[in-house]
This record gives structure tokens, sequence and C-alpha cells, in this order.
């Protein structure tokens, strides 16, 4: 009995002593960051067998942010599979004749979440070899393969002008973003339209700025949407420094059909065409004649944007089309797919919330042990691959490009982050120093979440420290 104790003894010794479940420069990292461990949930376990090596607040309820995109995206390539794909279809109700279409045009979507004008001008193009010159009626955008109410875009944080803010769209176009490039030119700032928008015209008087570039540099400049006879006027003020040198800007200021109908008249000019009648929102009658369609590239490779980048709108038309087994989609209908998908695969996440698939909410909920357990069933499905490749790389791209650079973490562990005020997360898998991987989980819900990017990074260090035949002990925490 005394050899027993003795040996136990010795092996507590040669372990890191894990205060409260988590390793001891995650607990240095939090106090500094003067966020107290009762406002962290932390898991990690290896994704081959064995207990958690950490399992701290592990059943607790938290807001994950963006990492709600594991739930979405995972459910998406296993639901969908990763070669689904969207089409964005053109309609008539007569064929031209002599290069005019006499009556109207139909563009009907099916969620694709990144429709860009490139895929646009091509469909646009398909439409001129096939003998449309001249259009005499109606442009009508056609989004009912959506059923969601609009939303407020400036709601959640009082910025409607940002991309991110952008709601779903059944017929989503270029993000429904335009892109600026802002430049120094002579002590003066110059603001350049990058995406066509017909109609719309830039108002620059931004003045040039004093000192250096950081990186709040767009909260300088305020840009207001006027409505004129002719269109819109898009008015910049405020200040931009010099030393910030050519940045983009990218902007969602218009309307859904505005938006389209300034960016469908100038391609459509551009090819030569003309059109008599409006950009507007509608419906393919019955009886319309499928003219030309433009095929998305595969899920697998939306996935990847999603992840990597952490883009808020092509995660919720995801999201959406999980919903439009029975068209039209709801958030509704999503949301009971989902949580059919994960009951049937034996994972009851009693806790989970799920607003809009994007982790944009201050209502979504999940545990770190729901999310753990998502990340283990992953690796055992047969997607595992596709979805892995979409999550950031510590150190080398996506959200994470910035993070560890040049640590034992870099290139070892594929990370998904999300950032909200008052919410700091992380979610993936890592490698320890002899190749072994690792489920790991790391949710944040404090005031001061923002200064913990350092907590999630030292449990990513110690991870990628760790060494087969190391023993651990496993410390649950509520």
């Amino acid at each position: 009995m005394k050899r027993c104790c003795t040996l136990l003894a010795l092996g507590l010794l040669t372990l890191p002593a894990l205060a409260d479940g988590l390793p001891p420069g995650v607990l240095g990292a939090l106090k500094a960051a003067q966020i107290p461990a009762s406002s962290v949930a932390v898991v990690v376990q290896p994704v081959d067998a064995g207990k958690p090596l950490v399992a701290h607040n592990a059943a607790q309820a938290m807001n994950p942010a963006s990492v709600m995109k594991l739930v979405t995206t995972y459910a998406a390539l296993d639901l969908l599979g990763p070669a689904w794909t969207w089409k964005t279809t053109a309609w008539t109700e007569a064929a031209a004749v002599d290069g005019v279409l006499s009556g109207n045009l139909y563009l009907k979507g099916s969620g694709d979440p990144r429709f860009s004008i490139e895929h646009l001008w091509a469909l646009l193009r398909q439409l001129q070899v096939r003998g449309i010159r001249h259009i005499a009626g109606d442009v009508v955008l056609d989004r009912t393969v959506f059923n969601v109410p609009a939303i407020d875009p400036g709601a959640f944080d009082d910025k409607p002008m940002r991309p991110y803010n952008v709601g779903p769209d059944g017929l989503l176009i270029n993000f429904r973003a335009l892109r600026f490039t802002l430049l120094p030119d002579n002590g003066r700032p110059r603001v350049l339209l990058e995406t066509p928008s017909d109609g719309l015209r830039v108002d620059n008087q931004l003045r040039a700025g004093e000192g250096g570039c950081g990186s709040n540099w767009k909260d300088f400049i305020n840009v207001r949407l006027i409505p004129e006879n002719a269109g819109n006027r898009l008015e910049f003020t405020g200040t931009y420094s010099a030393a910030c040198g050519e940045k983009a800007l990218n902007l969602s200021p218009l309307a859904a059909d505005a938006q389209v109908g300034g960016l469908i008249r100038s391609l459509w000019k551009e090819l030569g065409g003309t059109l008599a009648g409006q950009v507007r929102g509608g419906a393919v009658p019955a009886g319309g004649k499928l003219l030309a369609t433009h095929e998305s590239p595969p899920l697998a490779e939306a996935v990847r944007d999603i992840n990597k980048f952490s883009n808020n709108v092509m995660a919720r038309q995801v999201y959406l089309t999980l919903g439009n087994d029975t068209e039209p989609a709801t958030a509704e209908r999503s949301r009971q797919r989902i949580g059919d998908w994960l009951n049937a695969r034996g994972l009851r996440f009693t806790e989970l919330e799920i607003e809009n698939g994007s982790g944009l909410s201050r209502r979504e909920r999940i545990s770190a042990d729901s999310l753990n357990r998502l990340l283990l069933d992953a690796w055992k499905n047969p997607v595992m691959p596709e979805f892995i490749s979409s999550l950031p790389i510590v150190g080398i791209d996506g959200t994470m490009k910035k993070r560890l650079n040049g640590s034992q973490a870099t290139g070892r562990a594929h990370i998904k982050t999300g950032t909200l005020d008052g919410v700091k997360t992380a979610a993936g898998y890592a490698l320890d120093a002899q190749g072994r991987r690792y489920a790991v989980t790391f949710l944040i819900n404090h005031p001061q979440a923002q200064a913990g990017s350092a907590a999630i990074d030292a449990l990513l260090v110690w991870v990628a420290q760790r060494r087969a035949g190391e023993k651990s002990v496993v410390l649950e925490s509520e």
C-alpha cells in the first residue's frame, strides 16, 4: 500500500498541476485578462479513445459566437453531401424575336451563398448567346426559395452597412456588398467604386487624417446613403490617414433590389444589351420556360470559405438551405432538421439553441461538452476530410493566420474562432508533439472576453507540447 501511494505521488509530481481543471499557462493568462475560471468552459479529448484531458465547466450552456458555424457546416456536409450545388436560373415566358425579349426576364435564386459578379456576368452572357439583346419588360428577381422576414441590419451592433450584417436572401448576389478602394492622393483621400452600380453616385468628402493607421481605421469614416431623383448618392465624410496606404472597404448600403438592379443594369450595358423596364422582386410564373442556368461550385468549397474566414452571410445561406427539403425554406425548418439529424446520430444537445446558424447572435447557446462530442463524431464521419480542411490552420491561414506564428502550435491545429462583445471562443482539432490528435473546445463568456485570446493560445501550445506516455489527471470542474 505504501509503495502504491509513493508511486502515485511521484506520478502526480511529474504532471502539470491542472488546478480548476485548466493548465497553469491557461490559468495565468485568464488571471492576467481578469477573466474568472467560472466564465470559461474547456474540453480537450483525444479523438481516437480515452477520457478528456481537461473538462472544465463542460456542461454549461454558453454563447459560442462563430464557433456555431461548426454545427451548421458539419450538418450541411453530412445531410447534403460535399458535392451539393446551388442553381441560379433564368426564365422567360416567350422566346426572343430578332434580339428582343418582349416580356419579362426572371432570375430565380436557390440560396447560393456566393453567387458573385463574375457568375452574374456569365449568366447574362448566356442570355445574349441565346439571342437576347433588348429586354422590353422587367427583370424580375425571384427569392421565393427562402421564406424569411426582413431583418434590420443595424439591430445587432448599430453598423447597418457592414456586410456581415446582411440577412439571408434567396437570390443573394455578391453578398449584397459594394467594394471601394481608398487611396491617399496628394494629401486628400480618394474613394474608388470597384463594384459596378448603375445609378449610384459617390460623394467623397473625406479629409486626410493625422497619425498612423490603426486597426480601427474604418471607425473614422462615416457613410450616408442619400436618395436622389436619378438614383442614390453615397456620402463619405470623416478622415482617412495617408499611413493606411491603399485599403479595401466593403459596404452594404443598398436594399436588395437596388443593389441587384444597379449591378444588372451596369453589366447588361457593358455586354451591349439594353433594358427598358425595371429590376424588381417577384416570382417565376407558372409555365415559364427555363433559358439558362448557373451551377455553383460544390458545398465543400462554400464550407471552406465559411469556416476559414468566418463568413456570416454564407453561413446563414447554408443554414436555410438545410430547411429547403420542403420549399420554401424557413429558419424553423432548418432548426428542426439539424435537431433531428443530431438526435439520429446520438447527439442529444438539450441546451442547444440556434437562431441563424452563423453565431452572429446573442441567443445562440451550446456547451463545450456538446461541441466536443460534435467534433468527435465528425472525426468518424466520411465527410471528416472536407470538414477539418475547412478550419483555419494555426499560424497559417484564415482567422488564425496571425495567431501563434512561430510557436510549437503553428501548423499543428485546425481551429475555428469566434468573437462577439463579451464572447471569445475557439474549437477544432490539435496535434500533440507525437502526432496524436485531440478535439479542443474553449468558450469564454465574460465582459473581458476580448482579452482571452492569450488563454486560448496557451491551451493550444499546451496540447502541442504534450508527448506520448505523459500521464494526466482528468479534472472536471463545474
